[in-house]
């Protein structure tokens, strides 16, 4: 990606540290979870499912689901209100509810090279894979140390929000090849324009 570029609407990043804030980054720029076929995608590019898992159910209710269960994620995570409102008391038993179901099985079967590889029981269903992202926002929410390195990324008009696990905790970014360019590019034209003209 070159200098100060930023992603496409169609591309999708996997770079938050937690696979239920890399769901809350399918709506930066803009929508990108607007079809079964990029929503498919992201379902593998995210790890929710080893890759070459048929998602035969997948349907266009689909991309309504993931988008609701990011909606009341981004209550919880993002606006980080005082428990006790109604809309966060709503998205914690939101989220709460969607964990209860039961995540897909997975299996060890040998791979081509006979080697062990993770396989789905069956094609899974959306509550299925929901009920993944929703324990992941559950075990975030409630680990102290995790919630701790929370961060809300510093570019500009980036809600991104990551899990911070540098050292010393200084990630500013929440990708230094998007945002951290942007920023160092901007800051780049202002000491050029700074600078006495001949």
């Amino acid at each position: 990606m070159a200098l100060g570029t930023v992603t496409a609407p169609h591309e999708l990043r996997f770079d938050t540290g937690r696979i239920c804030l890399d769901l809350l980054a399918t709506s930066h720029p803009e929508e990108r979870l607007g079809s079964v076929d990029v929503l498919s995608t992201w379902i593998t590019g995210s790890g929710l499912v080893p890759a070459g898992t048929p998602l035969t159910r997948a349907d266009d209710a689909w991309p309504a689901a993931f988008r609701e269960l990011r909606g009341h994620l981004a209550r919880l995570v993002r606006d980080r209100p005082s428990p006790g409102g109604a809309a966060y008391d709503l998205a914690l038993a939101r989220v709460n509810e969607t964990a209860r179901t039961a995540p897909p099985a997975p299996r060890a079967v040998p791979g081509d090279d006979g080697a062990l590889v993770r396989r789905l029981e069956a094609p899974p269903g959306c509550a299925a894979l929901l009920a993944v992202i929703a324990r992941d926002a559950v075990d975030l929410l409630t680990d102290p140390l995790a919630r701790a390195c929370l961060r809300q990324c510093e570019g500009d008009n980036c809600p991104i929000v990551y899990l911070d696990t540098s050292r010393g905790r200084r990630r500013r970014w929440c990708s230094s090849e998007v945002c951290g360019n942007r920023e160092r590019v901007a800051r780049h034209r202002r000491r050029a324009a700074a600078l006495p003209r001949a």
